[in-house]
């Protein structure tokens, strides 16, 4: 298992970045808010998962240890895999997480793209025992070099990730308007990987 990576950030995308290692760019799928705080040229350290499928190796990073243990547990859950996972983790901090899980908060984990009544009761069943403490990595930083937050607001998330992407704030500005305006969701709960798709296909046709 690669548990880490680190070296300099060849490149980041909406859905992953590209770390050098040894001469060597490793290929690493991001939630947003850990893309939105990695700089090309610069260096960084990825606590990191390695998901073997019969026709895919997909390495997986997160801001810290604790990050990437909830999104190993949370595969052991029935039905979850490695996106879902993945998608829980963009929208809530892992504090958020180990609560909603261990007070059977429904309404909460239901905010995940991906996840119904169901699935936030099959998650519950299966790990409510094994969650851990609710106060576990409350204050994390991450290896990034600060706090990784997932729940601020959604145009903080995707402008800090369109920056970093080397648009201008302008332009980035320009976007997130554009977006939002054809925004349904409440603030907190969109899909962030979804926005910035939408907010770089309109930056890559202007």
């Amino acid at each position: 298992m690669i548990a880490s990576v680190h070296g300099l950030v060849a490149a980041v995308g909406p859905d992953g970045a590209v770390i050098e290692v040894g001469g060597v760019g490793l290929a690493v799928s991001c939630a947003p808010a850990t893309l939105a705080r990695l700089r090309v040229g610069e260096p960084a350290r990825l606590a990191t998962s390695l998901v073997v499928r019969e026709d895919s190796l997909t390495l997986y990073g997160f801001p810290d240890d604790d990050e990437r243990a909830l999104f190993e547990l949370l595969q052991t859950a029935t039905g979850v895999g490695p996106k879902v996972a993945q998608a829980v983790l963009a929208v809530l901090v892992p504090r958020e997480v180990r609560r909603a899980i261990a007070t059977a908060d429904y309404t909460t984990l239901m905010k995940v793209p991906g996840i119904g009544r169901k699935g936030a009761e099959r998650l519950v069943l299966d790990l409510r025992d094994r969650i851990g403490s609710i106060d576990a990595g409350s204050s994390a930083v991450g290896s990034l070099g600060g706090t990784v937050s997932a729940v601020s607001p959604w145009r903080d998330q995707v402008g800090h990730a369109l920056s970093g992407l080397g648009f201008t704030g302008s332009e980035a500005q320009a976007a997130l308007d554009v977006v939002a305006t054809g925004l349904h969701e409440a603030p907190e709960t969109p899909d962030i990987a979804v926005l910035l798709r939408q907010a770089i296909q309109l930056l890559g046709r202007a």
